[in-house]
């Protein structure tokens, strides 16, 4: 899939690598004889053999109303059982480097937000791989490293309640919502530093600073969770959230919620990502639905669910 110029796209670094206690007693050479086999009968021995491994552990931040339909979707087809966990992206990448400091190889495939995926390389947690289906992927959502690979893109819009707010009122930039009268009727996500982040790479950073200062002074409702934001519009508790992510807004306008979108110059981009685990109990069953994620069926999966795939067909 491509994508305008207009649109930044942000490989970004994981902001909270720092924080977290090296998971150094990681083996990350354990299962790379399975990640990184490239012979020609690669496919048929993957399958083969996750088939015989019968199941997988996956960590996700997706939302269940798409990850459970590409779950089931994959048991489906291979007849591997997925074993799916779904919290908020934080949680995620905090259970999976837990465990991973205890020792406790629970988990196979982490399919969460970019940045948080590269703090999981940075400790060692996830493992290189290769996958036939990399090629279709942006050189954005491939990092060097090959530890994570972006699977789907999360765009940050202004969403806004059909009830309370009409799409006439919305300005072309988030300056714009600057306006006094915008005081105490916009909504943030709290954890999305990529969204500041790519607002000072397109403005620089006394304009973005500036931006900052006088969002603060708008009184903000700050909330944590996207789903929760959208939520919160929908049901007209906060009339406008500027970092919405559209699929989720388009998710609510399907079940006939009053929330719909628009894209906010710059429109800020954020690479949602699957890595496996290096330790991984289940590495061939694990790898087949990093497979299955990245080839066209798998992202055309979520283009029917209203997500946005990362692959260029």
């Amino acid at each position: 899939m491509r994508w305008k110029d207009s649109i930044t796209l942000l490989q970004a670094l994981a902001l909270g690598a720092a924080c977290v206690q090296s998971a150094s007693a990681q083996s990350p050479e354990k299962n790379q004889a399975v990640y990184l086999y490239e012979g020609a009968d690669r496919a048929q021995r993957l399958e083969e053999r996750a088939r015989h491994e019968g199941t997988l552990v996956m960590y996700t931040s997706l939302a269940t109303s798409e990850s459970v339909p590409l779950t089931r979707a994959f048991e489906k087809k291979y007849g591997v059982k997925v074993q799916l966990w779904r919290s908020l992206s934080d949680q995620v990448v905090g259970r999976a480097l837990n465990e991973a400091k205890a020792r406790r190889h629970v988990v196979d495939v982490v399919e969460t937000n970019g940045p948080e995926l590269e703090a999981l390389a940075r400790e060692r947690v996830v493992a290189r791989f290769f996958s036939p289906h990399i090629a279709d992927i942006p050189s954005w959502g491939v990092p060097a490293h090959r530890m994570w690979v972006s699977d789907r893109v999360d765009f940050f819009v202004v969403a806004f309640n059909t009830t309370k707010v009409r799409r006439e009122e919305l300005p072309a930039t988030y300056e714009g919502f600057l306006d006094p009268k915008w005081r105490g009727r916009i909504g943030l996500e709290a954890t999305d530093q990529e969204w500041l982040a790519g607002l000072a790479k397109y403005w620089g950073e006394k304009r973005a600073l500036d931006f900052f200062r006088g969002l603060v002074a708008m009184k903000p409702d700050v909330r944590k969770g996207h789903v929760l934001l959208s939520e919160m519009v929908a049901a007209g508790e906060v009339p406008v959230s500027l970092t919405n992510y559209a699929s989720n807004a388009d998710s609510m306008k399907r079940r006939n919620k009053p929330i719909d979108w628009k894209p906010v110059q710059p429109v800020i981009g954020r690479p949602q990502a699957i890595g496996l685990a290096a330790n991984a109990p289940h590495p061939n069953a694990g790898l087949l639905f990093a497979d299955f994620v990245l080839s066209p069926e798998g992202q055309q999966l979520f283009h029917s669910m209203g997500r946005y795939p990362s692959s260029r067909k």
